[in-house]
């Protein structure tokens, strides 16, 4: 197999805006329409949260959203205070979509002479026109829940390039996962028994990889550690031989096609996924020895990106890609890689502005109209995203501040300790790196409603690919109750 790769129009909810780069006056845009058992193995692994930290060597930084000579910040050319005055309503989330398209083609380009499906991690960022997109460009899909199963299928993604993951996958979930001949990573001995009860009432025989947890220390965040022993993910490699044979004793619902295993995230050492691989490759052998047809290899995702902005010199995919290449040819493998950070999260820019600034004893804040409830990774994983102003401040007193939303949650940060000129009241500030895990974690606590979205296109066109949701959109659920 060669490697190719719920909007809903609310009454209530302005068309899409559409304009053209350098276009003046902003402000009067016309508004439009969108377009045998393995011994036990252990790995510890060495990955980086701060790259600056570990990782010397650097490089000039690049960017689609890029601070020019003039003090603007841009993207794709466009002036991203030119879009701020005509969006919908701020904060919102704004993309590149050629950084997309140029995202993807880097993992493309690195697949090359590898049997491959680059499948799109739709939990990093579920937007519908960005799917669609990817899907063009000849993505397949990762799913972890039902809904992200149907979502993908809205898409228009290729069932058979689609991987549904999951701890703790739904039956009727599964169901439509078999009708629709999706892969299905067996998690435990329950969702192996919710996937042979699946394929009886589909009455389709289901292919399936088996999810090995490695016992990997990944040395991150824990809440972004998957592969260690005390990880809810996978099955533990000692039980190996146990599953092996529930699948043997399944021959007419479950087909074993491939193994599985994935690391955690913001990895940023590739030499970790040839340690993975070469454990996985060994598994593959013995699980081969024992009669199975596997022909698949997911080494899952989690390639990390410089959040810090710092130049840090970090893996790119044909690095990854490389590592992994000759274990891949020496089994006849097909290989499945996973990403969904790597793919989106350096595409999009959190835009808001300044409400006000103030001071509390010996702490500064900057005081921004967007919160956690948009944004969540700093107050959920204390992660690190890149702050600055959209435009020049030239006289304005450099001060360490904290950034922080109106939610009523002390909790409610984007960044912290941040050396910034002091701005003023109605300033564009934005958190970079926010296409991952960014608006798809979005809530709307305190009723800040999600925001909307925009990308900049080919031509230099701003798009709105997602509504910012109403007072009017959440009154709309209890309606005739």
């Amino acid at each position: 197999m060669a490697a190719t790769s719920f909007i809903s129009h609310s009454p209530f909810l302005p068309k899409t805006i559409r304009f053209p780069l350098n276009q003046k006056p902003f402000s009067q845009i016309p508004i439009s329409p969108l377009k045998p058992t393995p011994k036990p193995l252990s790995l510890r692994a060495v990955l980086a949260q701060d790259p600056t930290k570990t990782l010397t060597q650097t490089t000039p930084f690049e960017h689609c959203f890029t601070k020019s000579s003039d003090g603007f910040l841009y993207c794709e050319g466009l002036k991203v205070e030119d879009v701020m005055e005509s969006a919908e309503r701020r904060p919102f989330y704004l993309y590149s979509k050629p950084q997309i398209t140029r995202n993807f083609e880097a993992y493309k380009e690195a697949l090359e002479g590898l049997s491959s499906v680059i499948g799109y991690a739709i939990k990093a960022n579920n937007n519908l026109k960005i799917l669609e997109h990817l899907r063009q460009l000849g993505s397949g899909a990762v799913l972890v829940s039902g809904n992200e199963l149907r979502l993908a299928l809205h898409a228009g993604f290729d069932p058979t390039k689609c991987i549904f993951n999951g701890n703790g996958k739904l039956l009727e979930d599964l169901v439509l996962g078999a009708e629709k001949g999706v892969f299905v990573n067996i998690d435990s001995e329950f969702d192996l028994e919710n996937i042979v009860a699946a394929s009886r009432i589909a009455g389709k025989k289901v292919n399936v990889l088996l999810r090995i947890n490695p016992d990997v220390d990944p040395q991150v965040h824990p809440y972004v550690a998957t592969g260690n022993k005390n990880s809810k993910f996978g099955i533990r490699n000692e039980k190996l031989q146990w599953f092996l044979d529930a699948v043997k004793a399944h021959p007419d619902e479950l087909k074993l096609v491939g193994a599985h295993c994935h690391l955690g995230s913001t990895i940023t050492k590739v030499d970790i996924f040839r340690d993975a691989a070469i454990i996985m490759v060994n598994y593959i052998d013995e699980i081969r020895a024992q009669g199975f047809e596997v022909d698949y290899l997911n080494i899952g995702g989690g390639l990390g990106i410089d959040y810090y902005h710092s130049g840090a010199v970090l893996p790119k995919p044909r690095d990854l890609i490389d590592t992994v290449r000759d274990l891949v040819l020496s089994r006849n493998l097909n290989l499945i890689i996973e990403p969904g950070r790597s793919l989106i999260a350096n595409t999009c820019c959190f835009v808001n502005r300044v409400t006000g600034v103030k001071t509390n004893g010996t702490k500064k804040f900057v005081v921004i109209d967007g919160s956690m409830a948009e944004l969540i990774r700093p107050s959920l994983y204390d992660a690190y995203q890149h702050i600055e102003l959209v435009s020049p401040s030239a006289g304005a007193e450099i001060s360490t501040f904290d950034v922080v939303g109106p939610v009523c949650e002390s909790a409610d940060f984007l960044g912290k300790d941040r050396e910034l000129p002091t701005p003023a009241k109605g300033a564009g500030l934005v958190v970079h790196d926010a296409g991952a895990y960014c608006m798809s974690m979005a809530s709307t606590y305190n009723l800040k409603m999600r925001p909307p979205e925009y990308w900049v296109e080919e031509d230099g066109s701003v798009v709105k690919i997602r509504h910012g949701e109403t007072f009017e959109d959440h009154i709309k659920f209890f309606e005739g109750l």
